[in-house]
């Protein structure tokens, strides 16, 4: 069972501002939704891969959500430098 669009951007927002504390980055509050989102989707696509499956629900998204996002402020980081 997924969650509805506007929890996903709550969801998304929290995961991106969770992701930025931990890799103490500045970004706004429309760049955390962004990679809170984006990166679930990289996060769930990447453990598929493994054959790990997250529980749907809001929690299940909200780690997706952190574990992506942090893979992607990572990623970026290499690209920049």
């Amino acid at each position: 069972m997924g969650v509805g669009w506007i929890t996903a951007i709550i969801i998304g927002g929290i995961a991106g501002w969770l992701a930025e504390k931990v890799m103490k980055s500045d970004m706004g509050i429309i760049m955390n939704i962004i990679l809170g989102i984006v990166g679930s989707i990289v996060a769930n696509a990447i453990l598929s891969v493994f054959g790990v499956y997250v529980a749907a629900g809001w929690l299940g998204y909200l780690i997706t959500g952190f574990v992506g996002a942090v893979i992607l402020i990572f990623l970026g980081r290499i690209i920049r430098r």
